[in-house]
């Protein structure tokens, strides 16, 4: 009987040390929790017995509620959800759900995230008018920043996050996200916005030249148009160079993964086997 009971309780030990990490999905902009069920139930059949937490808030039109309200919202319920498994989460994170997840990483000191993965999410900001036309068929790319540089247009997620190359003087006064989380303006949050991102165990940044929608596509990588609309690399920009949010120590720290993948167009990503096999199961433990 005690035999039994040791070799019960080696199995037990055995089988917790292989345990998955709990995983938090965020879905992208103008969809739900729906378009990310193909990864959720990719994970679970290939990590069997891992807890999968699907967002559902902010669907549809509510999608393109301000960024600071979508984080705060959903960053209580992933708060909830840490509470539950102090051993730590994986947060994962599509598109414009990829930024929203950045938001919560920086903004919640009490959430506990291994692993933050942000697929094709618009990391260094949005120009483009294929992403633009999603949702605002009608507007131009080059005159829409009238639009979202002002108190109306920051009322939109997608204003909050446009990153006009060419007026960078009115995104810095008007946009009341991006420029804050990437610590291109100071504020009383600068030491925490860039601790807490410290505290990650990974950050994986997916993303490649066929997107389409993301624009540049190396925003993705924190990659950005300068004001030639030329694409500046990750490690030649400022938020890099002066280690503003703790890229540079995470990838000294060989925590910083960049993931670039041909021939996926935007909204594949999520519902592509293939990314999910070769790009996020191996980081999810």
């Amino acid at each position: 009987m005690e035999k039994v009971l040791v070799n019960f309780l080696f199995l037990l030990i055995v089988n917790s040390s292989f345990s998955y990490k709990p995983v938090v999905l965020i879905h992208g902009i103008m969809t739900g929790s729906g378009s990310m069920e193909m990864i959720s139930h990719r994970i679970q059949e290939k990590h069997p017995g891992t807890i999968v937490y699907n967002v559902n808030r902010f669907e549809g039109w509510s999608s393109l509620e301000t960024m600071w309200h979508q984080v705060l919202e959903i960053g209580l319920d992933i708060a909830n959800i840490s509470a539950k498994h102090p051993e730590g989460i994986n947060l994962i994170g599509y598109s414009q759900g990829g930024l929203i997840a950045r938001g919560i990483v920086q903004t919640f000191s009490n959430v506990s995230i291994d692993t933050f993965i942000s697929l094709s999410s618009p990391q260094a900001g949005q120009y483009g008018a294929g992403f633009l036309h999603l949702v605002f068929p009608g507007l131009v790319k080059d005159t829409v920043y009238e639009l979202f540089y002002s108190r109306v247009g920051q009322h939109t997620s997608v204003g909050n996050y446009w990153n006009d190359p060419y007026h960078q003087t009115l995104y810095e006064m008007y946009s009341v996200y991006l420029p804050y989380i990437n610590n291109h303006i100071k504020s009383a949050k600068t030491d925490d916005f860039k601790n807490n991102m410290l505290r990650l165990k990974r950050l994986v940044l997916i993303g490649g030249p066929d997107d389409n929608v993301i624009t540049p596509w190396q925003s993705s990588q924190f990659g950005y148009y300068n004001g030639s609309e030329a694409v500046v690399e990750m490690r030649a920009q400022d938020i890099y160079t002066e280690d503003r949010i703790g890229l540079q120590a995470l990838d000294k720290a060989n925590r910083l993964h960049l993931i670039t993948v041909p021939g996926v167009n935007h909204f594949s990503w999520h519902m592509n086997v293939t990314i999910v096999d070769d790009c996020l199961l191996p980081y999810l433990d």
